[in-house]
């Protein structure tokens, strides 16, 4: 009996669980940042970085063994029109964490984001080859989760300035941001005009933040300045924030998934754009605003892990759907 419900859950453990290791990894860095600009002596980002990379590789592991054993499983997620676009948090937290890494080890950040960009790669022309000619898809399956897979190119130059040409940065930026308007653009027309987004997938809204938060960070790598564009890229991101955190009652009121993870990696984005944002431009107001931002994540990830552990518990994910 034991072994069947282990089997059971197993089966219908959720891509979507390495958005977790999204949500981690931008908490990492955005601690490392703070621990950088304000002399921090009490490092805990060694620590909240070595507890992901560990949390990885179990899900990794975990994942691999379900291709193994219930490969119609993976196969059903992959023509789904909703965890689809899962996949790619695979590689986006493999590039996540060779930023992370970039610290410590350029080698290991080197090794990471190889890794990453190849698989990302590969998940991006999948994906897109999905939308094209999958005829299945409807306009109500769209939903900001179709972010991820664009999400990961605009990632790219953060780290890839410091490991490889400086055209293989400008073409995963240039494939990212215009993905971002075009789809952008699909995502508000879906939910102006077709039935509102179920309440699962609520806090996807976030993903809205990343894009053009990564894209401030990616520019700046590009271009070595906060100028015109990196300005609007940043003011952009931190408007949509600004509107979903005036809905938090909206948000707390829903139930538990895992797709609360999706408020994590966009809030860790605009929390580190806004630390580089006080570093360049020495203002008052970041200083506050990151600090704030990062106090704010630091309450957000703790709650997700305490609501996660408690979700495993009663067992109420790795469920079928």
């Amino acid at each position: 009996m034991n072994s069947s419900v282990h089997a059971s859950r197993l089966q219908n453990f959720p891509i979507s669980w390495f958005s977790l290791i999204m949500g981690m990894t931008g908490f990492t860095i955005a601690w490392h940042r703070a621990e950088s600009l304000f002399n921090i002596t009490i490092k805990i980002s060694p620590i909240l970085l070595t507890t992901t990379l560990v949390i990885f590789v179990v899900l990794l592991a975990l994942y691999i063994t379900k291709i193994a054993k219930y490969p119609s499983q993976v196969k059903s997620e992959l023509s789904h029109p909703i965890k689809l676009n899962f996949f790619p948090t695979i590689s986006i937290g493999i590039i996540l964490l060779s930023i992370a890494f970039l610290p410590y080890s350029n080698r290991a950040s080197f090794i990471l984001w190889c890794v990453g960009v190849v698989l990302h790669l590969g998940f991006t022309l999948y994906v897109l080859s999905a939308w094209l000619h999958q005829t299945h898809f409807e306009v109500t399956h769209i939903n900001p989760a179709w972010f991820i897979p664009i999400v990961g190119n605009i990632l790219v130059p953060i780290a890839g300035i410091e490991h490889a040409s400086l055209e293989l940065s400008w073409f995963f930026f240039s494939i990212g941001l215009i993905f971002w308007g075009v789809l952008l653009t699909i995502i508000f027309y879906r939910m102006f005009f077709h039935q509102p987004l179920p309440a699962k997938l609520l806090p996807t809204l976030f993903i809205l933040i990343a894009p053009p938060a990564v894209g401030s960070m990616s520019w700046f790598q590009l271009v070595g300045e906060i100028n015109a564009f990196g300005r609007i890229l940043y003011y952009i991101a931190l408007f949509l924030t600004l509107m979903l955190l005036t809905q938090t009652t909206r948000f707390i009121k829903l139930d538990f998934f895992l797709s609360w993870w999706a408020y994590s990696f966009p809030m860790a984005a605009i929390t580190i754009a806004s630390f580089l944002m006080f570093e360049q431009l020495q203002l008052p107001f970041f200083k506050v605003l990151s600090l704030s931002l990062l106090g704010l994540l630091t309450l957000l990830i703790s709650m997700l892990t305490i609501k996660t552990f408690q979700a495993v518990r009663i067992r109420s994910i790795c469920v079928e759907d």
